[in-house]
């Protein structure tokens, strides 16, 4: 049977449809950001969930087991360091490809050095050797995400900031999936030494695309700096600006609050895995695999919220679904050893931490000048997570030990209840419009 006229142009506007729809994603900006998010799961990821698990594993307790999320507090006081990158070059490297691939490059090769040498220690007869290793590749991954971030952000074009936060989460899920599964693949079968030194090769993608794609075209030169007096000013004016925004003091109490309960939760998920009785396999399919999936799904929707509702009100959504997640977890430390109530509850994660990605991470993006991408963006990103990974090293295990699991994950979920609160009223204030950088004024 023939098409009638009006079918087949019906046909070609929905054809054009899927066209436009996928093309954003495809171009050379939000491209980039899915293989630079990749490289900046890489550390994160051996840190946080493998490291609970090869601690656990080992027979380390739960406190000393949450105090190695001192290594990931690291991440919070990157944008100490920040303008350093920012503003400093590296001899010979920075003449020969650009300012921000120099610093990809030269931190990019510390960090593979040392996952390396976070591989060596045992857990059982030098616990004090492995917590200096962790924290060293703590302060190579938080710098690798410095000089990512900054030259995802720079690399975009003013409508790409949402493609290009959708698929930085893309590429930061699948990197954190591939360096789960490679760990736990090579740990099943040699050791967690092993696993470590293998996973390393994952810091290449970003060094590759940033020699692909060159130097960032969008960023703002800032002059040489002379003088401890000028170092001292030009270390400051990235944060003095910020702060001087309107309602910019109100916005930042936001991020410090908003992923209290969300940070403290994710850090302990691989020890309660353990403590239930899942084994390496089951968490390989159940957690990483299958969650795979639903964070997939997770992030396609959270694209569309970001298009249909606009980035204000997709924040919002994305906050209401933290405390949903935290009382899921909540409601399988009751149920126990059960594959099936597992990949409810991680698929449930899955998908709200993908919702949650996307819109966050545009949401920070916008909030960042251009002149001062990687300290304002390193303030941001550090400030979402500082005080839920200060709260983890010093209280989640006792807080465990003495409430259990249930009552800890119902209260990380009552945590995230003030961030919703803050910025409903940012939200009727007008706020959230007026404290945006030129980073999201481009974009409007």
């Amino acid at each position: 049977m023939m098409n009638t006229p009006l079918e087949t142009l019906s046909g070609l506007k929905e054809h054009k449809r899927l066209i436009s729809g996928i093309k954003p994603y495809i171009e050379a900006g939000p491209l980039a950001a899915f293989f630079l998010g990749i490289s900046s799961a890489l550390v994160y990821t051996m840190l946080a969930a493998t490291m609970t698990q090869r601690l656990s594993e080992a027979g380390v307790n739960r406190k000393s087991i949450s105090a190695f999320a001192l290594a990931l507090l690291i991440y919070s006081f990157k944008p100490l360091w920040a303008p350093f990158i920012d503003r400093y070059n590296i001899p010979l490297f920075t003449r020969a490809i650009g300012h921000r691939r120099s610093w990809l490059v030269v931190i990019g090769a510390a960090t593979a050095l040392a996952l390396v040498n976070l591989a060596l220690p045992d857990p059982k007869h030098a616990i004090g050797t492995l917590a200096i290793a962790a924290i060293i590749a703590g302060f190579c991954g938080a710098s690798y995400d410095i000089v990512i971030d900054a030259y995802r952000i720079e690399m975009l074009k003013p409508h790409q900031l949402g493609a290009s936060a959708g698929m930085s989460q893309y590429g930061w899920r699948f990197g954190a999936t591939t360096a789960s599964s490679l760990a736990l693949i090579v740990a099943t079968r040699a050791n967690w030494g092993w696993a470590y030194i293998a996973s390393a090769l994952l810091v290449l993608p970003a060094i590759l695309t940033s020699l692909v794609l060159g130097e960032p075209q969008h960023r703002k030169p800032t002059a040489p700096t002379t003088g401890f007096i000028q170092f001292f000013q030009n270390f400051l004016s990235p944060f003095g600006e910020f702060l001087r925004r309107d309602g910019g003091a109100v916005v930042l109490a936001f991020v410090l609050v908003s992923r209290i309960g969300d940070t403290m939760s994710n850090l302990m998920v691989r020890d309660l895995f353990h403590t239930l009785g899942y084994t390496k396999p089951e968490i390989l399919y159940g957690d990483v695999w299958f969650g795979l999936g639903a964070l997939f799904v997770g992030i396609f929707a959270g694209g569309v919220l970001y298009a249909r509702l606009g980035l204000k009100h997709a924040v919002l959504v994305s906050l209401i679904l933290m405390p949903c997640v935290n009382f899921g977890f909540g409601i399988l430390s009751l149920i126990g050893h059960n594959m099936s109530a597992m990949i409810a509850v991680n698929s449930f994660e899955n998908f709200g931490a993908g919702v949650s990605g996307v819109v966050m991470v545009a949401y920070l993006s916008a909030l960042c000048n251009l002149e001062f991408t990687a300290s304002q963006f390193a303030l941001l990103s550090a400030a979402a997570a500082i005080l839920g990974r200060f709260l983890t090293a010093g209280t989640a295990g006792a807080l465990i030990e003495a409430l259990g699991y249930f009552n800890f994950y119902i209260l990380t979920a009552a945590l995230s209840l003030p961030g919703i609160f803050i910025y409903l009223g940012m939200l009727r204030s007008g706020l959230v419009d007026r404290s945006i950088g030129t980073v999201g004024l481009q974009a409007e």
